[in-house]
């Protein structure tokens, strides 16, 4: 993604040689490369920054689903709770009226 902007690697620095003049290395040799060497930093701390962005955004956003998610558990074990205590009424008061009804085909056989 970001490489295909970078002209030189480590290796390509380390293993960079100049040709001598007869007063040392050639100026606009060692300018040009240079050139490259601060485009290329230029480029990584460019890198850096919009690495850096992404991050802050994606920090904020997983912090809100986190939040999202409690909520929604919250909502949900409200929600388990509810269905509980309906349940367990329903079933009560299907007791209550079979025991009625038990007691009446008692009673009424009785009678």
């Amino acid at each position: 993604m970001y490489n295909d902007r970078i002209n030189l690697t480590p290796k390509d620095i380390l293993e960079k040689d100049f040709k001598i003049d007869a007063r040392g290395y050639r100026p606009q040799e060692v300018d040009k490369f240079l050139d490259m060497v601060i485009r290329d930093y230029t480029e990584f701390n460019s890198n850096i920054k919009s690495l850096k962005m992404e991050i802050k955004d994606l920090t904020e956003d997983n912090n809100k689903l986190k939040k999202e998610i409690r909520s929604l558990n919250e909502q949900l074990e409200i929600s388990k709770t509810s269905i509980d205590n309906n349940t367990r009424s329903l079933t009560n008061v299907d007791l209550l009226k079979r025991i009625s009804q038990l007691e009446k085909a008692v009673f009424g056989k009785e009678e």
